[in-house]
């Protein structure tokens, strides 16, 4: 019996195939992915000093995600957190349940979010979720994605691949949790091949996404002089917050793609968008 033929597929499937190393990797080899994330919470009075983003690593598994609480929930006495934070303890279990259970060597994102949605429904609290896994010997990037989190991908400092993002209408996502009619089978599933060792991956919450572009990034990875060696991936997620995120949501006049989206919404806005900022850096490389 096919394990995954129990599993509800998603609303969209999208392949990227990148272009091929001029160096082939010798067979045998399996390409990992580092890690490192920093996670910088909105200022405010009316909600939690934790903020609403959650976000897991789980390295042995080349297995990264980011969740972002819908903080309307404040409202009615909840805290929108507490079901992001749930989603993502439970989706770390899945990762490791997961070989366990079905055998398979590759992680499957889609099980892992239904598994982890099923398994937080008796909290209260609606999120968006992204998570990302490496398969095919690390050489496939394989995502699924609920809402406007997303990731972008680099090549010696230069864009790629950014992945898109799913809303009912301009600025309301699609979103897993109590009352909403959304789930994992109204998510966009990705996958992205073909990775090389050194392709550095951004997977962020909307409070990066909303606030710098690619284009942005590429420049301080070029200061960074990432082109020629690895990257430290917790102190480049921090930079990215604190040097473009941050200063980008403060800025009252900046046209950032919150801006540019709202315009093409036919919605009056200029300037940054503040929020919580979850970023999580990953590289990818050759033992």
């Amino acid at each position: 019996m096919n394990w995954l033929a129990e599993i509800p597929r998603v609303a969209e499937m999208i392949w990227v195939k990148l272009e091929s190393d001029p160096t082939p990797l010798k067979d045998g080899i399996i390409l990992k992915m580092i890690c490192g994330s920093f996670y910088l919470p909105k200022e405010s009075e009316s909600r939690s000093v934790l903020g609403e983003d959650a976000h897991f690593i789980c390295a042995e598994k080349n297995t990264i995600g980011v969740v972002d609480g819908v903080g309307g929930w404040a409202k009615y006495g909840v805290d929108a957190r507490e079901y992001a934070r749930k989603l993502m303890e439970n989706s770390v279990m899945a990762v490791r349940n997961q070989h366990r259970k079905s055998g398979d060597v590759d992680v499957d994102p889609i099980r892992v979010l239904h598994e982890a949605y099923a398994n937080t429904k008796n909290i209260d609290g609606t999120s968006t979720a992204c998570i990302v896994t490496l398969g095919d010997e690390g050489k496939t990037l394989h995502a699924v994605n609920v809402g406007d989190s997303g990731f972008m991908i680099f090549r010696e400092n230069k864009y790629v691949y950014i992945s898109p993002i799913r809303q009912s209408y301009f600025n309301c996502p699609l979103q897993l949790g109590k009352g909403s009619d959304d789930s994992p089978q109204s998510a966009t599933e990705i996958k992205v091949r073909v990775l090389r060792p050194g392709d550095v991956i951004v997977l962020a919450t909307d409070g990066l996404l909303d606030n710098v572009s690619p284009g942005e990034i590429e420049k301080l990875l070029e200061e960074n002089n990432t082109i020629n060696g690895s990257v430290e991936p917790e102190m480049l997620a921090r930079i990215i917050v604190d040097r473009l995120a941050l200063r980008n949501s403060e800025d009252a006049r900046r046209l950032t793609p919150f801006a540019i989206a709202a315009h093409k919404a036919g919605v009056d806005h200029i300037g940054g968008k503040m929020d919580d900022i979850t970023v999580i850096v990953g590289q990818i490389l050759a033992p």
